[in-house]
């Protein structure tokens, strides 16, 4: 799940506290990091962009990477609408998780392997990846009533998941200055 780089459009409580045009660079910097991290050939990257037309012919993210719309909504509206664009086993990470490596991903697979949905905790109590085994059809219920943004976010979320559901590594992602310092 990416978003334009754009200052004001994207890690705006970061951009508070650093700049709104800094917060932008950091953005566009730690998603092409991510991307160059996360090239593996047991699995496809695809973009989920928004906004959607600007992010569709993007010229920012690379062009060989396949890209689909996020459409409109709340988070767990276009997070649902992009799990069921996919026909298999499917992992959705924040793309402002410095910490996401590889090995991550490939356990997030394996998790789905054995389980119905998998989550990746995040420190602040909200999560920075989540992946189901089989999406489905648009499912009303994935991510109904969540309180995002909030640190009940991970509560929130776990009921509205296929069970068995797995946990994975606990990663932090950044939304305010003070997340920038190194684990």
């Amino acid at each position: 799940m990416v978003k334009e780089p754009r200052p004001g459009r994207v890690k705006s409580r970061l951009g508070r506290r650093i700049g709104l045009t800094t917060a932008a660079w950091w953005y566009r910097h730690q998603v092409r990091r991510l991307l160059r991290e996360l090239g593996d050939p047991r699995w496809s990257v695809v973009l989920a962009v928004s906004p959607d037309m600007q992010g569709v012919v993007s010229r920012v993210w690379p062009a060989h990477l396949p890209r689909i719309p996020q459409g409109q909504g709340d988070l767990g509206l276009r997070m649902a609408r992009v799990l069921a664009a996919t026909p298999g086993p499917t992992v959705l990470i924040g793309s402002d998780i410095p910490g996401i490596r590889r090995h991550h991903i490939a356990a997030a697979f394996r998790a789905l392997g054995q389980n119905a949905s998998v989550i990746g905790p995040a420190v602040d109590g909200g999560f920075w990846l989540v992946g189901l085994k089989h999406p489905t059809p648009f499912d009303k219920r994935l991510f109904r009533k969540v309180r995002w943004s909030h640190p009940e976010t991970l509560n929130d979320t776990r009921p509205t998941l296929p069970v068995p559901t797995a946990t994975v590594a606990i990663l932090r992602d950044v939304d305010e200055a003070s997340d920038l310092r190194p684990d």
